[in-house]
This record gives structure tokens, C-alpha cells and sequence, in this order.
């Protein structure tokens, strides 16, 4: 028995979300995960900023 390729999964994730969450619940969470993954985003960002200042500092050139 053969797995599904890349497309195919995309299309049994959706039909599962749409099976548990209602097709009406679908906007809602893709905008709330869209919200996490940017604050997630800015928190690496600031992260590797405070990591590179904290470098500069422990060995100033």
C-alpha cells in the first residue's frame, strides 16, 4: 500500500479540519493560526537581536 504524496495530504488535512471544525470555524482558525506564527516570528526575531547584542558585549572587537 502506497502513502500519499505532498498534494494529498494537504487535501486529507483539509477534509478532516473541515469534518472536526465546520467549514464555518476554517476562516477563524487559519486568521488565529496566521496571528501565532507572526508573534511567534517577532519572538525569534527579538530573540536573535538580544543573542547578538549579548555576543557583541561578552566579546567587543
Amino acid at each position: 500500500m502506497a502513502l500519499p504524496g505532498g498534494t494529498e495530504w494537504i487535501w486529507i488535512i483539509i477534509a478532516v479540519a473541515v469534518l472536526i471544525f465546520g467549514a464555518k470555524k476554517i476562516p477563524e482558525l487559519a486568521r488565529t493560526f496566521g496571528k501565532a506564527k507572526g508573534e511567534f516570528e517577532k519572538g525569534k526575531i527579538e530573540a536573535d537581536k538580544e543573542l547578538k547584542e549579548f555576543k557583541e558585549k561578552q566579546d567587543p572587537k
